[in-house]
Parts: C-alpha cells; sequence; structure tokens
C-alpha cells in the first residue's frame, strides 16, 4: 500500500488519522472497521509500513511519535492504525 507524497506531515494521532481518512478509498475503509480489534496487527506490514514510511515516523524528535505516547515508530503506527479503527467503528 503507497499513501503517496503528501503535502503535510501529521504532527498528531488526530492528524494522522484525519489523513488516513481523506486518503483511504470506502473499500480499505470497511475492511478495516469489519476487523475484529485483535486483528489489527495483521496491518503491521501492509498499512503500518505504509504509515511509517508516509508519515516520516523514523525523524528523530518526532511530534507525532510523541503524540502516540511511544518511543519506536512500529509502535506509533499501531497506534495510529487502532485510533483510525475506532473511528470508522464509531461511524
Amino acid at each position: 500500500m503507497d499513501l503517496g507524497n503528501l503535502a503535510m506531515q501529521p504532527e498528531s494521532v488526530e492528524e494522522a488519522v484525519d489523513l488516513l481518512m481523506g486518503i483511504l478509498d470506502n473499500e480499505h475503509k470497511l475492511v478495516i472497521a469489519t476487523m475484529a480489534e485483535d486483528d489489527l496487527i495483521d496491518l503491521h506490514f501492509s498499512l503500518g509500513t505504509a504509515i511509517r514510511n508516509a508519515f516520516d515516523q523514523h525523524v528523530p524528535n518526532s511530534k507525532l511519535l510523541a503524540s502516540c505516547g511511544v518511543a519506536h515508530p512500529d509502535d506509533a503506527s499501531g497506534v495510529i492504525i487502532k485510533e483510525l479503527w475506532n473511528k470508522l467503528t464509531q461511524q
């Protein structure tokens, strides 16, 4: 999965989720929304990788990493995916 070139880098979990809501097509959103919470880890190497690459989570002192409350990009993408799932399942 490729999230493309982003004009803006999110600095918070909320900004990241909002960007994903605008980028992902309805089919991807439906797949995520219908997943069980315990199965979100299955997105680690697809959506998780795209998030880590597109959102520059490997940059030292990343505001996004700080917003996620974690120090490692792998963990941060998991936080973002979980918040995306929360938003999608509440709609």
